[in-house]
C-alpha cells in the first residue's frame, strides 16, 4: 500500500506513512504495521488495529453493580470485570445498541435507561482502539445469558461502592474494566447510588 493518510495529526508534525501493511488479521484484530519517514530517519511503527469496544457499568435499582467474574485465557486466572464486548462483529450497530446487548448476553440483563459517559483508548502505545463507557441504571437481571463457547461467567452483584473500592485497590484488575467504573463515579454520585 502506498501513503495513507489516516494519521493527521502525524502528518502535522512531519511524520510521513509511506506504506501500510496488516501481517495477521482476525475477527478480533489486526496488526498493523506502518512504514514511517520521520525527516531523515525511516522506522516501522507496529501496532494493534482494533475495532471499538463497549464497557458497560449496569446498576440495579437497589444500588448494586453487576460485575462478572470470567475466566480469562491470556493470563489464566478468574478476573472481575464489567460486561464489555467488541464491536468487530457489529459494525453499524449504534454502540448504544451494542452496550445493551452486551448486559443481556453476558449477565442477562435488561435496564431502563443507558448513557454514554465517555471513552478512553486502553493502551495508547499497542493499540489504535477506543473503549466507550455506558452507565446502564434500572437493571433488571433474569433473561437468560447468551454466553460464547469460550465464556466462563460468573454474576456478581455488590453494593457501588464496594465495586469503587474494588476497582481503586487492583482488586479489578482488567485496567478497561476498573476505569469504566471510575469514569461512572461522579454520575453515581449525581444520581444518589454513593453518599
Amino acid at each position: 500500500m502506498t501513503e495513507t493518510t489516516d494519521k493527521p495529526v502525524a502528518r502535522g508534525l512531519g511524520w510521513r506513512t509511506v506504506a501500510t501493511r496488516r501481517p495477521f488479521t482476525t475477527p478480533w484484530l489486526r496488526l498493523r504495521q506502518d512504514d514511517i519517514a520521520i525527516g531523515d530517519e525511516r522506522i516501522t511503527y507496529t501496532y494493534l488495529d482494533q475495532p471499538p469496544g463497549v464497557f458497560v457499568v449496569p446498576v440495579t435499582d437497589d444500588g448494586r453493580v453487576v460485575l462478572i467474574r470470567q475466566y480469562r485465557y491470556p493470563v489464566d486466572a478468574w478476573c472481575l470485570e464489567v460486561p464489555a464486548g467488541g464491536t468487530h462483529d457489529r459494525p453499524g450497530v449504534p454502540l448504544a445498541d451494542l452496550a445493551r446487548e452486551e448486559l443481556l448476553e453476558e449477565v442477562g440483563g435488561t435496564c431502563a435507561t443507558i448513557e454514554r459517559i465517555g471513552s478512553f483508548h486502553p493502551s495508547v502505545t499497542h493499540s489504535a482502539q477506543e473503549c466507550h463507557v455506558f452507565l446502564a441504571l434500572g437493571v433488571e437481571l433474569g433473561q437468560t445469558p447468551r454466553h460464547e463457547a469460550t465464556e466462563r461467567i460468573e454474576i456478581l452483584p455488590v453494593p457501588v461502592g464496594e465495586a469503587l473500592h474494588l476497582a481503586r485497590t487492583g482488586r479489578i484488575a482488567d485496567g478497561q474494566s476498573a476505569l469504566a467504573l471510575l469514569l461512572c463515579e461522579e454520575r453515581l454520585r449525581q444520581r444518589g447510588y454513593l453518599d
